[in-house]
């Protein structure tokens, strides 16, 4: 892999990163995963290029990696509210199962 080819491989993942970020808020798993599959492939071939990366190369690294921590918050806080959700709606069945009958 040539130089060039490295640069254009890390800048296609610093994008996808840039996808990934935006479709984790909305929450679409399926597309996040599929996104990072993509970037995954990209970063392995430029890391089975087997050649020390210049400065540059690494701070777009450093960013995507960055990015990606965003984007597992982002998942994690709305896998938390989905969880937080679906603890109130299971109360809301208790309380309507203990009290339903018990009308005036």
């Amino acid at each position: 892999m040539t130089q060039q080819d490295t640069a254009a491989a890390l800048q296609r993942a610093l994008a996808l990163s840039q996808e990934i970020l935006a479709v984790a808020e909305a929450g679409d798993v399926h597309r996040v995963m599929n996104l990072d599959a993509e970037r995954r492939r990209l970063l392995q071939s430029v890391r089975d290029a087997a050649r020390s990366l210049d400065e540059r190369e690494l701070s777009v690294l450093r960013t995507i990696a960055d990015m990606n921590a965003q984007s597992l918050g982002r998942m994690e806080h709305r896998f938390r509210a989905t969880c937080r959700d679906m603890d109130m709606l299971a109360a809301g069945r208790r309380a309507l199962r203990a009290y339903g009958n018990s009308r005036p």
